[in-house]
C-alpha cells in the first residue's frame, strides 16, 4: 500500500480559550468577519467592503488572516457541542483541480444533510475510501446504513475493515451527498479556484461545521420556531467565538 499524506488539522478542545490578544480590533468584529466569510458565498474583498460600509476600515488580507487563524478553533468548538448525528451515512467524492492536478474531496453527510467528515486526498481508490471510513468510525461510531455511488472502492473498503453495515447503491439514493458538494463548487468560483490542498481542507472543514450550526434555519417552518432556532444558532456561535475558558 502506498503511503499518502492526508491533509487534516487537529481540532481544538471546547475547553481551549481563543485568544484575541494583540489584535487592534475587538473580538466582536473579528468573529463577525469570520462568520460572514464562512457563512455566505463572499470573497475576501466582498467582506472587506461590507465591513467598510459599517465604518470598519481594514484590508481583505486582514480578513484572510482572521479566517485562517480562528476558523479551525471555532469549528472545533462547534463540533464539540453539536448534537448526535444520524446513523445513515451518505458518502461521495468530487474532483477538484488545483494547479492543473486532480485531487478528490471525499465527503460524508447524514440523512439530514449535516456534514460528518470531509477529507482531501490525491487518489480515488480503496485506500482513500478506508481512510474516510476510519475517520467516520472513530468520530461517529457505527452506522445503520451506508449509501454510496457505484465506486467499487467503497465495497472493498468495507470488506477490508470487516464492516457488516447495510450498503445501498442505486441511482438517486445518494443525491443527499452529491448535493452537499454544491456550496463548495460555488465558493470555488467565488475564490477563483482553491490555491492548495491545505487551503481546501481547512476551508471545507470550517465551512461544513458553520453550515451545520445554521442548518436548521433554512427549513420551511413557522416563523416563531424559525426565529427560536436562529437565536439558538447565534448563541452557539457567540460561545464558540468567546475568549473565555469553559467551566
Amino acid at each position: 500500500m502506498r503511503n499518502e499524506k492526508i491533509f487534516s488539522y487537529p481540532q481544538r478542545s471546547s475547553d481551549a480559550a481563543i485568544s484575541f490578544k494583540g489584535y487592534r480590533f475587538p473580538p466582536d468584529i473579528i468573529s463577525y468577519a469570520v462568520w460572514l466569510y464562512y457563512r455566505f458565498p463572499l470573497s475576501l474583498r466582498m467582506v472587506e467592503e461590507m465591513l467598510a460600509a459599517r465604518g470598519i476600515e481594514l484590508t481583505y488580507e486582514t480578513v484572510r488572516c482572521w479566517a485562517t487563524k480562528f476558523g479551525l478553533a471555532i469549528a472545533g468548538r462547534i463540533r464539540s457541542t453539536s448534537p448526535r448525528r444520524g446513523d445513515k451515512w451518505h458518502l461521495d467524492e468530487v474532483v477538484v483541480t488545483i494547479h492543473g492536478k486532480k485531487h478528490w474531496l471525499w465527503r460524508a453527510v447524514d440523512e439530514h444533510g449535516a456534514l460528518l467528515e470531509v477529507l482531501v486526498q490525491s487518489r480515488r481508490d480503496t485506500a482513500a475510501a478506508k481512510r474516510l471510513m476510519r475517520r467516520l468510525l472513530k468520530r461517529h461510531g457505527g452506522a445503520r446504513a451506508i449509501v454510496t455511488d457505484k465506486l467499487r472502492s467503497y465495497a472493498a473498503a468495507n470488506r477490508e475493515l470487516g464492516l457488516s453495515v447495510e450498503r445501498r447503491q442505486h441511482k438517486g439514493l445518494n443525491n443527499r451527498a452529491e448535493n452537499s458538494h454544491q456550496p463548495t463548487r460555488v465558493r470555488e468560483k467565488v475564490m477563483r479556484r482553491f490555491k492548495s490542498t491545505r487551503q481546501l481542507q481547512r476551508f471545507a472543514s470550517v465551512h461544513g461545521q458553520v453550515s451545520n450550526l445554521f442548518m436548521g434555519c433554512r427549513y420551511h417552518r413557522n416563523a416563531e420556531h424559525k426565529r427560536a432556532v436562529r437565536t439558538q444558532a447565534f448563541a452557539s456561535w457567540e460561545w464558540a467565538c468567546s475568549a473565555r475558558m469553559a467551566a
